[in-house]
């Protein structure tokens, strides 16, 4: 496998602002409500998404949220983060942050990850685990999406990546599968 790189990613933003089609495309619609379901009613309080892509669940996660600090790597797709959640200013801000980086508040309630973790090195998800375990509150949630099928651009196999995330955090989960497909599984851990 030859991982995409945030160069690749910039250039899949610029030359579509939905490149996954995941703003239409029906399983993308479920797995949102997948993810909303996982967090668990609102409102909530600080919640952070990471990698936000063009703002896909962004946008409902801002619905939803008190504060929101949306995260995205690329400065294309942080503008298109910035305008999904426009209407929803101030309390959501699109950030560009390329993980593992410290994320923009020191405390969240929830944190959600979705299409990331098999795209960095196990090293950097490694970094990010404890980093993500060290600024969601006790208590709090965190929510991972990701695909169950390994891609050719994908820096790590898809199976097991919400395993070995949770094991490299430190930290003692609860975990429940909120909604699993053929191609996809969303878990919310507390």
């Amino acid at each position: 496998m030859k991982p995409i790189d945030l160069a690749g990613f910039e250039a899949k933003f610029a030359q579509s602002d939905d490149p996954w089609s995941t703003w239409d495309k029906p399983d993308e619609v479920v797995k949102r409500h997948a993810i909303l379901h996982a967090l668990g009613p609102g409102p909530l309080g600080r919640v952070l998404e990471l990698g936000a892509g063009n703002g896909s669940n962004s946008r409902s996660l801002a619905a939803r949220a008190l504060r929101l600090d949306a995260t995205e790597a690329t400065a294309h797709g942080t503008r298109l983060v910035a305008r999904a959640i426009a209407g929803h200013a101030p309390r959501a801000r699109a950030r560009q942050l390329a993980v593992p980086a410290p994320p923009p508040r020191p405390c969240y309630d929830a944190v959600v990850i979705a299409e990331l973790l098999y795209y960095l090195d196990p090293a950097a998800m490694n970094a990010l685990a404890r980093q993500v375990a060290g600024v969601l509150r006790p208590g709090g949630r965190l929510v991972l999406a990701h695909h169950r099928i390994t891609f050719y651009d994908f820096a790590q196999q898809a199976a097991g990546i919400h395993d070995r995330f949770a094991a490299a955090s430190g930290r003692r989960w609860s975990s429940r599968l909120v909604r699993r497909t053929g191609r996809w599984s969303v878990v919310a851990l507390t």
